[in-house]
């Protein structure tokens, strides 16, 4: 088997309220790292980055501790490429969307092709501070990937190339498409971007996940989820508290995460938007999801 390493991202700087920054604590809590060592993965727990819980940012209202997040990606950037590099499948907790940016600046293109990022999630990300006042960069992610007109520069200054992504790099799957911006529907258009739909990935799992696989190149692969995804009634995990009855199950979407990491190009799971405090009332949600990260994450290294 592969090596799994294990690194946490507690920040909610880019986020729309604390409580993201929790996660990582939490999963350890919940026993992940000795349930992977029991289920046989041979795991290394890489530690946390810096603790940092969003407030306000009243001088930047429009792109909330810009500066921050970025220093924060180039700190993940840096800590992931060496275990990458060594063909060490990852697991990234965060923290917000925005540390998919960093897995995909670790994974840089090789002779095997380009890298690709499978982008499960509600949201699109696809906004800038000139398309939403909320603010929050975990919204604006995928944009700065794609540096689209009006984001951030010290944010899309911190990987080292412009766009970090080329849209042919990135399927969207799980998508509420009524919930994004005009903005974002039009990108999507100009863009010819990929996207699955929410209710196709919650009626077809495997085969959502499986015709997304066929639209990324041929290089490494990131595999992304916001947990905003799943049905927050079935799993109260998410930040965002919309996606009530609608969505994947975590069954289903145990599924689907199944079928992205048996892929051979699969290195890299990042988990974004868990945020601890809205499962306070179902204690069991948290477990039942480190049961499933352990179930695809032996996947991941049993197929490298």
């Amino acid at each position: 088997m592969t090596r799994l390493s294990v690194i946490g991202a507690p920040n909610s700087l880019g986020s729309y309220a604390a409580g993201q920054d929790l996660a990582p604590a939490a999963l350890r809590s919940a026993g992940l790292i000795p349930l992977l060592a029991r289920a046989g993965v041979d795991v290394v727990d890489e530690g946390d980055l810096p603790v940092q819980a969003w407030r306000p940012d009243r001088e930047h209202p429009l792109a909330q501790h810009a500066d921050d997040v970025a220093a924060c990606l180039a700190e993940l950037t840096s800590r992931l490429r060496p275990l990458v590099s060594r063909s060490h499948a990852v697991l990234v907790i965060g923290g917000n969307c925005t540390i998919a940016l960093a897995a995909m600046a670790a994974l840089d293109n090789t002779e095997s092709g380009q890298a690709g990022l499978l982008y499960v999630d509600r949201h699109f990300d696809l906004n800038t501070p000139e398309t939403t006042t909320d603010g929050a960069l975990d919204w604006m992610g995928m944009a700065h990937a794609l540096a689209l007109p009006g984001c951030v520069e010290s944010l899309m200054q911190v990987f080292g190339r412009r766009p970090l992504l080329q849209p042919h790099q990135v399927a969207w799957v799980g998508v509420q498409e009524d919930r994004a911006t005009q903005w974002e529907r039009d990108q999507v258009t100009q863009l010819g971007l990929q996207v699955t739909t929410s209710d196709e990935l919650a009626a077809e799992p495997a085969e959502a996940i499986r015709r997304a696989l066929a639209t990324l190149p041929t290089g490494r692969l990131a595999v992304h989820v916001d947990v905003d995804v799943l049905d927050f009634t079935d799993a109260p995990l998410a930040e965002d508290t919309g996606g009530r009855n609608s969505g994947p199950t975590l069954a289903q979407l145990g599924t689907a995460l199944t079928m992205a990491t048996s892929d051979p190009r699969a290195q890299v799971l990042s988990i974004g938007e868990l945020n601890p405090t809205r499962s306070a009332g179902d204690p069991a949600a948290i477990p039942r999801f480190v049961n499933l990260l352990v179930a695809v994450l032996v996947e991941l290294v049993a197929t490298k």
